[in-house]
């Protein structure tokens, strides 16, 4: 079947589009020296992950699940960071993590031996305290952050059995920010580097953007090689893997117009499937929308008052039947969708490179029902 055949609601991926994607983040990985993993938080079909694993079985992973998803599916390195481990999940931790960076020094003294002893590679994460996010959620630098050891609190360096640092500043960022973000990170923790083996250099490197500068991004990268050349480069970007290689498409079930606006009721939930627009915020782009035209708001199917975007035009009046293709709705929406309200779940589609499609996941009444109790 092809994907005009399908009923809607359904998330599709592309897998011209995924191996697009993956061939260039190899490029910039062989030609940089970087070490460039794939971090869940942005990306867990998992049944997409055979086509990934041509290319990549590295991860990281910042919960048990993920951590048990890399471990069955990819099978390659894990990086593991948490804000904080506990009693509970440390031992799955320490079984199954290549590296492991800790959040702070008192997670470090509660089970940093463990980890040393179990052979793990430890890291601690740092905050370079440099903000080039202006959304406040998604900002790791922020006065105040949870995230990572202060640089005052290793005037005197690090602590015996540290073998690498983690910094995490970025979001869906360019090269330029790097070079910011690093030159700070540099500034405060580089008395550090000449006594460790590695450094991350976080996520958000989105590289798979038109636009994005890959030749200042591989030039920042073996400068700091240069600079430190015993040291190894990590990077783990999350959207930069499934950017812009897959759609939600949906359908119009009715139209409503009150004090003048008209409003198209679709088949799917901003807040339930993208809940990223409304956190975010922004507009995702619409295929079958226009510049100009009739204008018209989105509205989801659940029952939350704010769940709709608007600033659309259309060249002709809604009708329900018609199709509305939300566009690049494969990174970061997929991991965080929910049931709220019960609203139906959107299924999984992939579709191959020869244009034939194939469900990954059909979700019925069981999976709502399953979650609650």
């Amino acid at each position: 079947m092809t994907a005009d055949q399908l009923p809607t609601p359904y998330y599709i991926v592309y897998e011209d589009r995924l191996r697009r994607n993956l061939e260039l983040i190899t490029d910039v990985s062989r030609r940089s020296g970087a070490k460039i993993i794939m971090a869940f938080k942005a990306n867990a079909l998992w049944r997409t992950f055979p086509i990934i694993r041509e290319y990549n079985r590295n991860c990281t992973a910042s919960s048990v699940n993920e951590l048990r998803l890399g471990a069955e599916e990819l099978g390659g390195e894990i990086h593991s960071y948490s804000p904080a481990y506990t009693d509970s999940n440390i031992d799955e931790y320490l079984r199954l993590s290549s590296h492991i960076t800790f959040n702070s020094l008192s997670q470090w003294e509660r089970f940093g031996s463990r980890a040393s002893a179990a052979g793990i590679s430890c890291g601690l994460r740092v905050n370079p305290k440099c903000s080039v996010i202006e959304t406040d959620i998604y900002n790791p630098a922020k006065p105040g952050s949870r995230f990572g050891v202060d640089a005052s609190e290793l005037a005197d360096g690090l602590p015996e059995g540290i073998e690498g640092l983690h910094f995490h500043a970025l979001c869906e960022s360019g090269a330029e920010d790097l070079r910011k973000v690093l030159a700070a990170f540099e500034e405060r923790f580089g008395h550090l580097l000449p006594k460790v083996k590695w450094v991350n250099m976080g996520g958000g490197h989105l590289m798979t953007r038109k636009g994005y500068d890959i030749e200042e991004l591989i030039r920042i990268i073996r400068d700091f090689r240069g600079r430190h050349p015993h040291i190894e480069v990590i990077l783990e970007p999350g959207s930069a893997w499934t950017w812009q290689t897959g759609d939600l498409v949906s359908s119009v079930v009715d139209t409503v117009c009150n004090d003048g606006i008209d409003t198209a009721i679709l088949d799917v939930s901003f807040a339930c499937h993208m809940p990223d627009t409304l956190e975010m915020p922004y507009t995702p782009e619409v295929a079958e929308a226009a510049e100009s035209g009739l204008p018209y708001r989105l509205g989801g199917n659940s029952c939350l008052s704010g769940d709709f975007k608007e600033g659309y035009f259309f060249p002709h009046p809604l009708k329900a039947g018609d199709i509305i293709t939300l566009k690049d709705m494969n990174h970061y929406t997929t991991v965080k969708t929910t049931m709220f309200n019960g609203v139906p779940h959107p299924d999984m589609v992939l579709c191959r490179a020869d244009g034939s499609c194939e469900y990954l996941r059909r979700f019925d009444y069981n999976d709502y029902k399953s979650r609650m109790s």
